[in-house]
């Protein structure tokens, strides 16, 4: 004979609270008290849930309370629930009360190096707006995402998406001064020196020996790391030579922690852009791709 299916059941912030404190404490005692709640109500937390979802969540062994199986996988996906709840409170909490949220998703480094350094002069141009700004490092489906829009490079954008080119992208080869000497070696002579790879971009050195006329396969060595900003840091301890974009290696051009070790300059295949979903811009991000567009503009004039 078929048992009946279970009605579906979803517990509540309170009754999560008291699984995640019981099992990290062993006891409804001191749950209660980090809840300020009383034991009976922390008990009863516990009972609902085991009988609303037809399992034991914990086994009772000399007083302590222990998680079983079913209970160890609730409460991970509860601490998960719980601190996503948390972050997303403390995130509206910080927009106060009034004005329009601009959500953009941006590389890290292309955010840290050239966008967050010009954010001042929008927040003063519309400081009505707040911008919640996140990294990401691959493409973004607007369609299943809370972004608005994407500083990312062109090639990142999804059929159908519009993209804003903003700025060029050449990539240069730098090196700590002390590490090449004070001669620039000729271009094959570079991979005697450890060259530090970007993991998201492998094709980058090849790439630029191709240009330079060198067959450099299988010869390329080197520590692999995920940002540009990590690859910065590696090159300025010594770490090897990099391939950096210019508008990321230009303040440790100007500070003379790097140094361009090849005249040779790459020229990227995307220039880095606004990528947003197609239809009408919300008053925020027109007026963010207004104020993006001029500040490019003038770059470009400056160049």
């Amino acid at each position: 004979m078929n048992r009946p299916a279970r009605p579906g059941y979803t517990p509540s912030i309170q009754e999560l609270r008291a699984l995640v404190l019981c099992a990290e404490t062993g006891s409804a005692s001191r749950a209660a008290e980090a809840l300020n709640l009383t034991q009976s109500a922390v008990s009863r937390a516990i009972r609902t849930l085991e009988e609303r979802l037809g399992v034991r969540l914990f086994r009772r062994v000399r007083q302590r309370l222990i998680l079983s199986d079913a209970g160890r996988a609730l409460v991970r996906d509860s601490r998960e629930i719980l601190d996503r709840l948390e972050r997303s409170a403390r995130m509206v909490m910080s927009f106060g009360d009034g004005g329009e949220v601009l959500r953009l998703a941006a590389l890290p480094t292309f955010a840290a190096m050239w966008l967050i350094p010009r954010l001042p002069d929008f927040a003063r141009i519309h400081p009505q707006v707040s911008i919640d700004l996140t990294a990401a490092l691959g493409p973004v489906d607007f369609a299943d995402s809370p972004f608005d829009a994407a500083l990312q490079r062109a090639e990142f954008a999804r059929p159908g998406a519009r993209v804003t080119p903003l700025v060029r992208e050449n990539l240069v080869v730098v090196a700590a001064p002390g590490l090449v000497g004070p001669a620039d070696p000729e271009s094959a002579a570079l991979m005697r020196w450890p060259l530090i790879q970007q993991a998201t971009r492998p094709e980058l050195w090849s790439d630029w020996f191709a240009l330079a006329g060198v067959d450099a396969f299988d010869r390329m060595r080197g520590p692999r790391l995920q940002h540009f900003d990590m690859v910065i840091a590696a090159a300025q301890a010594g770490l090897g030579i990099a391939l950096l974009p210019d508008i990321f290696a230009a303040a440790a051009l100007r500070a003379g922690s790097l140094r361009q070790v090849s005249p040779l300059v790459l020229p990227g295949r995307w220039p880095y852009g606004l990528i947003r979903p197609q239809g009408q811009d919300s008053a925020a991000l027109a007026a963010f791709a207004a104020w993006l567009e001029r500040i490019a503009e003038n770059e470009d004039a400056r160049d």
